[in-house]
């Protein structure tokens, strides 16, 4: 009722200790990239892993090396990716979105707010988490690439050279 018998409770102990263990050693070798802030293909390489992880402890027909492989080849894909969008800045455009300026000195953006499906409110929840009480204090607030919200105060000097990549839409 519970299980089936005790040997699958002791595969699942094992095999999920040693997977979890072999998941742990390729993320430290790939570098912190791996495991950076998500935009689109960094959460699809996540819940794969997971999902991988997850067949390797349950699924008998998944042989533990197996699965490290999985874990080998999808982490592999994912640091030649980054390798090669670092190196590319087409290739980049390919596979992460710009930042979009959705408030600029207090004024909203209305257009990206759309394109984007971002409300007023929740940019005011950003400034308001950003320790900003008056909109008109706010030079900009930028979607960024990983769904993040970047909040940037006004400032005497004008110069606004953090928002030169950032797409207006």
């Amino acid at each position: 009722m519970f299980f089936d018998d005790v040997q699958g409770l002791i595969r699942v102990l094992i095999i999920g200790v040693l997977g979890y263990i072999a998941l742990v050693f390729w993320l430290r070798v790939s570098g912190k990239r791996t495991l950076s802030k998500w935009n689109v293909f960094d959460f699809i390489v996540t819940i794969a892993l997971g999902s991988i992880l997850a067949s390797v402890i349950i699924t008998k027909s998944v042989a533990l090396l197996e699965g490290m492989l999985a874990f080998i080849v999808l982490i592999g894909l994912q640091y030649f990716i980054t390798w090669l969008s670092v190196r590319s800045s087409k290739f980049a455009s390919l596979i992460k979105a710009e930042p979009t300026l959705l408030l600029s000195n207090g004024e909203y953006c209305t257009a990206a707010l759309k394109s984007q499906r971002v409300t007023k409110s929740e940019i005011r929840a950003a400034i308001r988490g950003a320790g900003i009480l008056a909109i008109e204090d706010v030079a900009a607030v930028v979607l960024e690439t990983d769904g993040s919200f970047s909040v940037l105060k006004q400032n005497n000097s004008g110069l606004k050279t953090a928002l030169s990549d950032v797409s207006e839409q």
